[in-house]
């Protein structure tokens, strides 16, 4: 199996609009990053975790030809908006789009996209199917078992997911431990970490570091990353030997 990184950046993603620092100046690939998302694809299999605005960007971008299923985080803009660009997957397929996602997401997706859920829908809207997700119950999408994970964003409960050796979490500041047995024994584990003062909704740098030594995976990549955390090159050189930033387009093989 494989994950690509879609994209690593904050909700206004990495350079930002009008902005001149030197990491939204960098020349390296590593430091511009869309918002954040990830395709898990197998044999069988396609799976995207997140729609956010950039969404038909990164479908093209990363050559997808065909779409099992959405996994929604929560409901954030930077990580549901760019759901209405599924259609061409529902125009190619022929079957409505099964979009897995707790109750509460649900109901944001029905007020937000409401011309997908009418009686009487308006010929090419986005075809979804509404799947919920129980966060103390795994679930398939084909031959994928895949393991919620209740994190908090501030007030906010969020999912990440843990799909065989593979844990992905955006938009955390807290895991409690009955979530971290969860996660316990996955090899590659990426993690958010927004920069490095402390933030109300988000892990810093040194929080997520400390997640991950916690974890203890073989390796981890950190993600949803703010200009403010400095650019690739240079933060990696401070890192421990199996932890980098990561970075659009990134590909990491699991079992």
């Amino acid at each position: 199996m494989i994950a690509e990184l879609l994209g690593t950046g904050t909700s206004q993603g990495v350079p930002v609009i009008g902005c001149s620092c030197e990491v939204c100046s960098s020349f390296d690939t590593r430091d511009q990053r869309l918002r954040c998302s990830v395709w898990i694809k197998t044999k069988h299999t396609s799976v995207v975790i997140d729609s956010g605005p950039d969404f038909r960007t990164q479908m093209l971008r990363a050559k997808v030809q065909t779409l099992d299923a959405l996994l929604i985080t929560h409901e954030h803009n930077d990580h549901i908006i760019g759901m209405d660009d599924v259609r061409p997957f529902n125009f190619r397929q022929k079957v409505d789009l099964p979009v897995f996602a707790v109750p509460e997401v649900q109901s944001q997706l029905r007020m937000r996209f409401d011309y997908a859920f009418t009686d009487k829908k308006y010929p090419g809207v986005p075809r979804l199917s509404l799947q919920t997700i129980h966060p103390a119950t795994s679930f398939f999408v084909n031959e994928l078992e895949i393991i919620p994970i209740q994190v908090m964003h501030g007030n906010l409960p969020v999912l990440g997911f843990r799909i065989g050796d593979f844990t992905y979490i955006t938009d955390a500041n807290h895991i409690d431990e009955e979530e971290r047995k969860k996660i316990r024994g996955t090899k590659t584990l990426v993690i958010n970490a927004l920069h490095h003062k402390e933030h109300y909704s988000h892990f810093n740098l040194v929080q997520s570091l400390a997640v991950v030594q916690d974890i203890n995976p073989e390796k981890a990549y950190l993600t949803h990353i703010s200009h403010f955390m400095g650019t690739t090159e240079r933060i990696n050189k401070d890192l421990p030997p199996n932890i980098e930033l990561a970075y659009d387009g990134l590909k990491i093989e699991f079992s």
